[in-house]
């Protein structure tokens, strides 16, 4: 079964490029998705006691952890330390049950791949871009959002050239959607032709 980290900075297209992988019939795993979900269940009582009165209603309350967090960005730390181990240990049921299930392609949605160290558990790399300007467009048209904010996100985030630069492969979400999904198509069609062997593609862990 071959792992596949799909990553991307903020507005790059990365969600919509994750649908046209689940479209194609592969298995995708959205680490967003998981911590929205973390962020309703066993995450709440663990961020309250770092974090507190970001909950409300037994839930994380994610604007009011965003001010705490851009008051005192060394707590995005404490956060990760809280966060990561448990959407690995989500990550290790999707890729048990999906090769169980027999897939040969999955894939890793994982916005922070590189940030994290993630980029170590997966066998190939697709990145996800677009043109700066284009990106900057889609973001701050996101309702709430200010260039502060964008900045903010964008210096936590791996520079979009790097990221090309250690991409497997990369889509391009300048164009059309239709562009995006032939180019996932590609992407797909490429790894199925090549050999699996007997330990993971690329030498990664």
């Amino acid at each position: 079964m071959i792992r596949v980290g799909l990553t991307g900075s903020i507005g790059m297209g990365k969600s919509t490029s994750a649908k046209l992988f689940a479209e194609a019939g592969i298995p995708v795993n959205d680490a967003d998705a998981v911590v929205h979900d973390l962020y309703r269940g066993e995450a709440v009582p663990l961020v309250e006691t770092v974090f507190p009165g970001s909950t409300k209603d037994g839930a994380v309350d994610r604007q009011e952890l965003g001010r705490q967090l851009a008051a005192d960005p060394a707590g995005f730390k404490q956060l990760e330390a809280i966060v990561h181990p448990l959407v690995r240990q989500r990550e290790q049921v999707f890729l048990d049950r999906n090769r169980a299930a027999g897939a040969d392609i999955v894939v890793l949605d994982i916005p922070l791949l590189f940030e994290t160290g993630a980029d170590e558990r997966v066998d190939r790399i697709v990145v996800v871009s677009c043109d700066p300007q284009i990106q900057r467009e889609r973001v701050l048209a996101r309702p709430g959002m200010t260039e502060e904010k964008f900045n903010m996100i964008l210096s936590r985030q791996t520079p979009d050239a790097e990221k090309r630069a250690r991409a497997d492969y990369i889509i391009d979400t300048s164009r059309s959607i239709e562009a995006a999904k032939e180019r996932v198509g590609e992407i797909i069609a490429d790894l199925r032709h090549q050999p699996l062997g007997n330990g993971p593609l690329g030498g990664k862990a």
